[in-house]
């Protein structure tokens, strides 16, 4: 009888411990929504992941053009 005891307030523990890890997760959560409803990304003049991005094709690695520039034409 003595083990089932034991393993009952070794459940419990893990228990306690799942819903504090669960609490400070939620905090988390709620803290993170509100840095993120304070961050105004409308008063940015670009949008700093696209920043310096240009359309269209790109231009060739230095390599490839070195190469080209020695072929005889």
């Amino acid at each position: 009888m003595a083990n089932k005891g034991r393993a009952t307030f070794a459940k419990r523990q893990k228990e306690i411990a799942r819903q504090e890890r669960a609490r400070e997760k939620a905090a988390k959560r709620v803290e993170r929504k509100e840095a993120k409803g304070k961050l105004d990304r409308s008063t940015l003049a670009e949008d700093p992941d696209i920043a310096g991005i240009v359309p269209g094709p790109q231009p060739l690695p230095y390599d490839l053009l070195e190469e080209e520039e020695k072929k005889p034409q």
